[in-house]
């Protein structure tokens, strides 16, 4: 049997973003809690990923979502990855207050926050070992959340994967304004 790279490709980029899924999973935790939540999406999902950047854009002017919903569209998958809110009860002061007790429930907590960190690093990592061309997304991860992909997470980011000749998430050109 003769296997075209080209024929698979699809398949060849899902195993890898399950294999970033994995390994975001299994990075380290905060006091061990997990409140990190993982998913992938492809086809039609990305397209409403995009979609909603462009309203993103449309309703803030920033273009750079612009930009980015073209570049998830060159995807075969966008790996999501979410910390839900919840206080660690350390009292460690770095969100700014100095107890959880004192902190705002609209503020993250740094626990959180770092955690999110470490599993996409680790995603990425894996990312780079199966030679799949990613770039972290804010912008795509702010759409995600805002479409209710992760649950209740309170920061979402994304990553897309793309196998390609050419990185399609590097080397960006600028888009223009969003049209009012």
């Amino acid at each position: 049997m003769i296997y075209n790279e080209r024929e698979i490709r699809q398949e060849l980029i899902e195993q890898a973003a399950r294999r970033m899924m994995t390994a975001a999973r299994t990075a380290p935790k905060g006091k061990g809690i997990d409140i990190i939540e993982i998913a992938m999406a492809t086809g039609e999902d990305i397209t409403c990923l995009s979609d909603e950047m462009i309203r993103v854009a449309e309703e803030t002017g920033f273009k750079f979502f612009l930009r980015d919903a073209d570049n998830i569209r060159r995807a075969g998958a966008v790996v999501l990855i979410g910390t839900r809110q919840q206080t660690q009860g350390l009292n460690c002061g770095y969100c700014g207050f100095a107890t959880c007790a004192a902190k705002p429930a609209e503020v993250p907590c740094a626990i959180n926050s770092v955690d999110l960190g470490i599993a996409i690093g680790s995603a990425c990592a894996t990312a780079a070992d199966e030679r799949v061309d990613t770039r972290v997304m804010f912008s795509a991860g702010l759409a995600a959340r805002r479409l209710g992909l992760l649950g209740a997470c309170g920061c979402v980011m994304a990553i897309p994967v793309s196998v390609d000749s050419k990185n399609p998430f590097f080397d960006r050109k600028p888009k223009e304004e969003p049209k009012k």
